[in-house]
């Protein structure tokens, strides 16, 4: 049988996504150490293209990581809409140009990953974050919680104990699953959904998003999300096609694949066919952007299956918590799962630096947090109904 070995910390993160990663910066800002446990042996920058939105680009801008955003992401200034042929219906000014006292930024979301990465690494330390520790199960002791970790291709276990466990392990978190054993299923949005990024020649000014429509309820949301591709005048444009299923067992379908897939959030990053989502838009042609050669050019395209969960009644228990998707998981339509999670980690360290009693502080950011999360949950799948009815002839 493999020895366990046991490694002491002050606060355990299991996860090392942008809410995890962003939780162990938010704490050291607090003076408060904390050591991240990640499944992966190597985080590398997986994804494609997200939306921070100004109240949490607040809350990286205090953590000393407003020039790093800067230097990655596009200043989103505006939301268009559109109809299939391009014709604008509307548009609303987003982030500075809205008013806000910070930006809304659109970029990828491996490289915010790296960006935290790097700052935790250099901040807490090059131990901070420990890759292939898969968070297991945990245990309360008498001074805090003990927390049991494997590394998936070798078997080897390890074991570490710190005040508190925060789980912000994701979609699939373990954390979740043994505070919550009779969670819930996935909730599916009925929606299938593709993903990609293709370089072009220039997008409108270059800080625009645009969300079209056409009278099948077809959707496609495009924005720019690099800053290096804007300084040689070229567009780096992240996609999200979004058309309704009826199927009872597609890929979105509770109990099927997305349901099953286990807890690695990887399977959620499906590699798809060009020809799943191309007929789709086969039609669609704006005149200043060809959509069917903008899906063809795409060098990757993957499938998301829309889901969330139903909102919990608790995240904490003794010194346990949780944080970011594996606390809330929501549809990705108004551009909050990230932001969310990052407001999640502020709020948790200001508790935890106020609170000298462990289980106080996380009772106390609970309070704060949960009701805020529950109502983008119910907003975000009132904004998909609205938007398919919307869009729907019939």
């Amino acid at each position: 049988m493999a020895r366990t070995t046991v490694h002491a910390a002050d606060v355990l993160v299991a996860g090392a996504g942008i809410g995890g990663l962003t939780t162990a910066l938010a704490l050291h800002a607090r003076g408060i150490t904390a050591t991240v446990l990640e499944a992966a042996d190597e985080i590398r920058p997986l994804g494609v293209g997200i939306n921070i939105q100004p109240a949490a680009i607040a809350a990286l801008t205090a953590l000393g990581l407003g020039g790093a955003l800067a230097a990655t992401g596009i200043p989103t200034r505006e939301h268009r809409r559109l109809d299939h042929t391009g014709t604008t219906l509307w548009t609303e000014p987003r982030g500075l140009a809205a008013g806000h006292p910070y930006p809304q930024y659109s970029i990828h979301r491996g490289e915010l990953q790296l960006l935290l990465l790097a700052a935790v690494r250099d901040r807490l330390g090059p131990d901070a974050v420990r890759t292939g520790a898969r968070v297991g199960t945990f245990a309360h002791t008498r001074a805090g919680v003990r927390a049991h970790t494997h590394h998936q291709a070798t078997g080897t276990t390890a074991a570490f104990e710190g005040r508190a466990l925060i789980g912000a392990d994701g979609l699939h978190s373990a954390v979740r699953a043994q505070l919550h054993p009779g969670q819930a299923r996935l909730s599916a949005a009925g929606v299938r959904m593709w993903r990609g990024m293709t370089e072009v020649e220039g997008f409108l000014d270059g800080r625009t998003m645009i969300f079209a429509t056409d009278d099948r309820a077809a959707r496609l949301i495009a924005y720019p999300v690099s800053a290096r591709h804007a300084e040689r005048g070229r567009a780096l444009l992240n996609w999200v096609c979004l058309v309704p299923t009826t199927a009872p067992d597609g890929p979105d379908a509770p109990g099927g694949p997305a349901d099953s897939s286990g807890p690695d959030d990887s399977a959620f990053h499906r590699p798809a066919r060009l020809d799943d989502v191309l007929p789709h838009y086969a039609h669609w042609n704006f005149g200043w952007l060809d959509i069917p050669d903008l899906l063809t050019r795409s060098p990757r395209i993957l499938h998301y299956p829309m889901v969330d969960r139903d909102p919990l009644p608790s995240w904490w228990h003794g010194r346990v918590t949780l944080l970011g998707d594996a606390a809330h998981p929501m549809y990705p339509i108004g551009a909050d799962g990230a932001s969310q999670a990052i407001l999640d980690a502020a709020a948790l360290a200001s508790n935890v630096a106020r609170h000298n009693d462990i289980g106080t502080a996380l009772h106390h950011y609970e309070t704060a947090r949960r009701p805020a999360t529950t109502a983008v949950v119910h907003t975000n799948r009132d904004m998909d109904h609205a938007e398919r009815v919307t869009a729907d002839p019939v």
